[in-house]
């Protein structure tokens, strides 16, 4: 028996005993049954039998289980309006802290603004399979229609406590081949996000051969559910289009023969585990178990896509590149040629000057990848020509570079100065768009971003 199974079926033992403490007997059965989730999490906070109190555990996550959709909502709203700080504690604390600055006060400060539902989440996370339970429970959240604030302090709750229960320190990487059992395998072809997995075919194809790797992230309470997990092509050189990486027909080499290890897949497995970060920690433990299992290898990179490309396009897109509104566009390669010249500058600019509100990368996945301190390499037209990739990107594709000498300068490069740093070839492309709309001495003009789009689109299509 495994220790998180020994661990599991001990917890349920002493939540069984629980039960039978709690609401053995006929009239303890009947009151049990009239007591609402709302009394029964006051029950659960004050409680302090650790068998009683996994019991009650149980029993609200049971019933939460239960609940249809609205009934799972109201129960929501319960705990943000009802699970709040203690406002009179927080009152005391705060005129205390004004009075007295001492250690004592701040500690209790601190403990008075904490939310009780933070403490009743930690509670309910006692019961079998508790985490299981609130990560569905956050995931639940996040699907709600409600932006209120009530909606952002709840979450803001969930996360500060996973953020805890999900550290790298509790997380175990397993290399993840077709020898894998087949319940995890199946919980793969699910989870697959970014290159939809067909069927257990074309997952053996990504699995088997020597020149594939798969590598995944557990938690000891989620033993056989993946948090996230990244697919690795072991190759030549840096590809540039997922044809060369999934091709059925492409040419497969022996491990030691490759010198590039390509990330062309991360996917996070966990919906409710949204905005806890696995990716970075994956990226970097697998690297360095890869350059200890094959020496030879000499360059780490992506491919990626950029699911923001086109969403972002379409905003300043003028009716010159109705091009792309033709889904047979990549066929003509005159039509393809000429969107080319046009998209790649545009796309530069996306990557490199382009920024969020908050100062950000716009596209989610190079903040990911950046922010790792990666270094855009290489922007690849028509590196994925599915659907998907077609509506989302056109088909654009990216290789960033994770070069570990640089890791850390690339990183406070984008996180102090808000810089991304990127090869030569990609700041050359968007140099092309600050010669287009300057008159060539390189000075960003001032009119709006739709007339440089224009003026570009206009220079192609001559």
């Amino acid at each position: 028996m495994s220790e998180a199974s020994f661990f599991t079926d001990m917890l349920q033992s002493i939540t069984d005993r629980g039960r039978q403490l709690l609401f053995s007997g006929a009239r303890a059965t009947q009151v049990a049954a009239k007591v609402d989730l709302q009394t029964l999490c006051e029950m659960l906070l004050s409680s302090r039998g650790e068998a009683s109190g996994m019991a009650l555990a149980a029993e609200i996550l049971d019933r939460w289980g239960a609940l249809e959709s609205e009934g799972a909502q109201k129960f929501l709203l319960m705990l943000h309006e009802k699970f709040g700080p203690d406002t009179t504690k927080l009152d005391q604390a705060i005129d205390k802290y004004r009075a007295d600055k001492s250690s004592a006060a701040i500690i209790a400060l601190h403990q008075a603004a904490e939310p009780r539902r933070q403490e009743l989440l930690r509670r309910l996370n006692h019961a079998p399979n508790g985490t299981a339970k609130l990560v569905r429970m956050r995931q639940q959240l996040l699907a709600s229609k409600d932006q209120s604030a009530g909606y952002h302090a709840l979450d803001a709750d969930f996360t500060h406590l996973f953020g805890s229960w999900f550290n790298r320190g509790f997380l175990t990487l397993r290399p993840i081949d077709w020898t894998t059992p087949a319940y995890i395998l199946e919980k793969i072809i699910k989870y697959e996000a970014v290159h939809e997995i067909a069927g257990w075919e074309e997952l053996r194809r990504r699995l088997a051969p020597a020149d594939r790797r798969c590598f995944a992230f557990f938690h000891p309470r989620l033993a056989d559910e993946p948090l996230v997990f990244v697919e690795v092509a072991l190759t030549r050189s840096v590809p540039r289009a997922i044809g060369d990486v999934l091709d059925e027909g492409r040419e497969q080499i022996n491990a030691d023969e490759a010198t590039t290890a390509v990330f062309y897949s991360i996917s996070n497995c966990q919906d409710g585990l949204r905005g806890i970060s696995f990716g970075n920690f994956l990226i970097k433990q697998v690297v360095e178990d890869l350059r200890r299992d094959l020496p030879g290898l000499k360059n780490f990179v992506t491919l990626s896509p950029v699911p923001g490309f086109a969403r972002w396009l379409a905003k300043a897109r003028p009716e010159t590149l109705t091009a792309l509104d033709d889904p047979n566009w990549p066929d003509d390669k005159k039509t393809a040629i000429a969107v080319e010249r046009v998209l790649l500058p545009l796309a530069a600019r996306y990557f490199l000057v382009e920024r969020t509100p908050e100062g950000r990368p716009v596209d989610p996945v190079a903040r990911f990848h950046l922010g790792n301190g990666a270094r855009l390499e290489r922007l690849n037209f028509l590196g994925d020509r599915s659907s998907k990739a077609m509506q989302q990107a056109h088909g654009l594709m990216v290789n960033y570079l994770y070069k570990l000498d640089d890791i850390v300068a690339n990183h406070e490069a984008l996180a102090q100065r808000g810089e991304v740093i990127a090869s030569p070839a990609v700041k050359s492309l968007l140099n092309q768009n600050d010669e287009g709309r300057s008159g060539g001495n390189g000075q960003q003009g001032s009119r709006p971003f739709a007339q440089i789009v224009n003026s570009t689109l206009g220079g192609g299509r001559k």
